[in-house]
């Protein structure tokens, strides 16, 4: 199986039908990307990679000012953030009921009535995934169990990333036997802040190996590296050290995802996709709680990455909360009328 890189010329579509509601078909993309297999560290372009702070500032500026959808439209694309949602509970309280209860709601987000009221009752539509910690993965393979909903685990000593090397690799190893398939890492920090970018690959490469047939989604920790530039440079070489996902944030920073920092990753996985035609997933985390903002982030997929990355094989919003108030921009849609939050309960 090939990729076709993504500067490759798109074939032509044929003229859009927009006299009716188009709620996403296929959910699940016919074609997965081959995975990223990693090549092999360019510090030349590493450290040749500079970001100019203003310019994405400026760019980012114009999204919610120059694109929008309303109506079924809108409908619609919040459909679609649902399914690429990481359904994630990563709090000091969680409990085993908390998360089945989770994994309830991920089988089935949206209430039954909206669902009727919608008419997608044959989309099966559910979350892109459930995120927890290593000692709930088994909780949530067996209550996903007869789906197609992947458990994510957050890994190698999260959130700080700090704790011994073998011991971190050990964590993805029992999560990976508890029936995880994706594992969600975290680098350590210093290795970018003193531009140790051979460490910095290394670590990336040795979770990759030890996570096997599982994906591997890399979480940079933006709110603590600095600079753009620094989160340029860490994505691509996490890029280069075969992650398949790239993700902002493990949303305990007092800075996460930004539309800024979602542009300059979006454009490494655009540059290292033209260099070696494979696909990296993106996934923002951190702060996203409100259906307009899942809107900002799926524009910028889309004009910066194109319609694969509206899909969740290739992206993902790490959500606690946002499903609540997607839900419910969902039932206002059917209703003309906006509820309360206890209506679409989380659990």
């Amino acid at each position: 199986m090939t990729v076709t890189p993504l500067h490759a010329p798109r074939p032509s579509r044929p003229a859009e039908d927009r006299t009716a509601p188009r709620w996403p078909s296929g959910l699940a993309p016919d074609v997965h990307p081959v995975r990223n297999p990693g090549t092999a560290l360019d510090l030349a372009l590493v450290r040749g990679t500079r970001i100019n702070r203003s310019a994405v500032e400026r760019r980012v500026a114009t999204l919610p000012a120059r694109r929008t959808v309303k109506k079924e439209w809108q409908a619609a694309w919040l459909l679609r953030a649902i399914s690429c949602m990481d359904l994630t509970t990563l709090s000091g309280d969680d409990t085993t009921s908390n998360v089945r209860r989770l994994c309830a709601k991920a089988r089935q987000p949206l209430r039954r009535d909206i669902v009727d009221a919608l008419g997608i009752g044959d989309l099966d539509l559910t979350v892109g995934a459930v995120c927890v910690y290593h000692q709930y993965v088994a909780t949530a393979v067996n209550a996903l169990e007869g789906s197609d909903i992947p458990v994510a685990a957050v890994s190698t000593g999260f959130p700080a990333g700090l704790s011994p090397f073998e011991q971190r690799l050990a964590e993805i190893h029992a999560s990976v036997a508890a029936g995880a398939t994706e594992i969600d890492i975290v680098i350590t920090r210093a290795h970018v802040l003193t531009g140790n970018w051979t460490a910095l690959y290394d670590e990336v490469r040795a979770f990759r190996e030890a996570c096997g047939e599982a994906h591997l989604k890399t979480i940079l920790g933006v709110g603590e590296l600095a600079t753009l530039t620094n989160v340029a440079r860490a994505s691509l070489v996490s890029m280069m050290a075969g992650s398949d996902f790239i993700k902002t944030s493990t949303g305990k920073e007092t800075s996460n995802a930004t539309l800024p920092v979602g542009l300059v990753m979006a454009r490494m996985i655009r540059d290292f996709g033209e260099r070696t035609g494979y696909e990296v997933g993106f996934k923002p985390a951190g702060g996203i709680r409100t259906a307009k903002q899942a809107l900002d982030w799926l524009i910028l997929m889309k004009e910066e990455l194109g319609e694969r990355w509206l899909r969740p094989h290739l992206f993902r919003f790490g959500a606690s909360g946002l499903l609540t108030d997607v839900e419910r921009q969902l039932e206002h849609f059917v209703t003309g009328r906006y509820a309360a939050a206890y209506r679409q309960p989380m659990v």
